[in-house]
């Protein structure tokens, strides 16, 4: 069976984000420890396909195979990223915005709420934001009380920074 070679995207490979959170950072463990307790029975299940005879046209062995092989790239991509991550901890009592900080910002008369992190965390239908996003990247830095101007595609938004915590 000839598998299809695909030409890499634009994002094909970027490495992930290394900033996470502690809570995101044992997530990601867990789910490596399961991945290597799956290893074996999938090794297995290769080797019980591969007995059922001609391997060119055993499409049990090619599936079976392919899913070992997903299995082994992923334990390295999550091995990759563990072992460069780096967790945020904002400083106590900092009164800039930084990674791991929540800042109220008022723009336009209406007061909206954001928990800056890193890029695998973000949820902006909850308020969790990413640093490199157009509204973390401009807020990074900044204090209580500062007027910030925001990039957008065609326009720039001006607010000011009611109250980080």
């Amino acid at each position: 069976m000839r598998v299809p070679i695909r030409k890499p995207g634009k994002y094909t490979h970027l490495k992930p984000d290394p900033c996470l959170t502690e809570e995101k950072f044992n997530e990601l463990k867990d789910q490596l420890a399961k991945l290597k307790a799956s290893q074996p029975a999938a090794a297995d299940e290769v080797r019980r396909t591969a007995e059922m005879g001609d391997l060119s046209e055993n499409a049990a062995y090619q599936i079976a195979k392919g899913r070992l092989r997903g299995i082994n790239q992923r334990i390295l991509d999550l091995q990759d990223h563990l072992n460069r991550v780096v967790i945020i901890k904002p400083a106590k009592n900092a009164e800039a915005v930084e990674l791991g900080r929540r800042v109220t910002i008022e723009i336009n008369g209406q007061q909206i709420t954001y928990l800056i992190l890193g890029s695998e965390e973000t949820d902006p239908a909850q308020g969790i934001i990413s640093h490199h996003s157009p509204i973390g990247s401009a807020l990074m830095g900044k204090k209580t009380g500062d007027a910030v101007k925001i990039n957008q595609k065609n326009k720039v938004i001006e607010c000011r920074i009611i109250k980080v915590e």
